[in-house]
């Protein structure tokens, strides 16, 4: 995807607001494995997956525990640092070769303060998020395990081709056993 493609569908953006934007922006290339971000550590860049594919995880006990993926079009942010200047809780992964875009969250917070219409792109980019996170959580606590494996195969069937089977049975919450035992049930 491209930068534009991506941006313009978090909120489309006057053509002088969007190059001053672009203009920001570099693209960077990382190596399935690579660990992008780090928990514990105030992150001061955004990235776009432009290529590839990423996980984002945090430890509970032994255990690290799948909450996010993210593929071409979506954004990969630490959201503690972004809104609040704060140590992350989360790693993001990258589960393959990546293509990414990136964006020091300075220069973002810099063109907010002169450019009403990045401004208004910022808080719509907030607002998104926020409702990812609301139907996550919704999903998690109203859906049992068979609806949340449904909704996944709905909204992002390529991910089961591209994804380890722990890392998707992780983030629904669930076994590796439970989830071999759902996806038989659906066949």
């Amino acid at each position: 995807m491209t930068i534009k493609q991506i941006l313009d569908n978090i909120y489309p953006l006057p053509p002088a607001s969007l190059q001053k934007l672009e203009d920001c922006i570099t693209e960077v290339h990382y190596p399935k494995g690579y660990i992008l971000l780090h928990a514990d550590k105030i992150e001061h860049k955004i990235f776009f997956i432009k290529k590839g594919i990423a996980r984002g995880y945090a430890y509970q006990e032994e255990n690290e525990i799948t909450f996010w993926f993210g593929k071409e079009g979506d954004t990969i942010v630490s959201m503690k640092s972004y809104v609040a200047g704060q140590k992350g809780y989360e790693d993001i992964e990258l589960l393959e070769d990546c293509e990414l875009y990136e964006l020091q969250a300075a220069s973002l917070q810099t063109l907010f303060e002169g450019d009403i219409a990045i401004a208004n792109w910022g808080r719509k980019f907030a607002e998104k998020e926020l409702i990812k996170t609301e139907e996550r959580l919704i999903g998690l606590q109203f859906k049992t395990a068979s609806e949340r494996y449904r909704t996944l195969l709905d909204e992002s069937p390529d991910l089961l081709q591209r994804v380890q089977l722990g890392y998707i049975a992780s983030y629904l919450g669930i076994t590796q056993v439970s989830l071999s035992r759902i996806r038989a049930e659906i066949r």
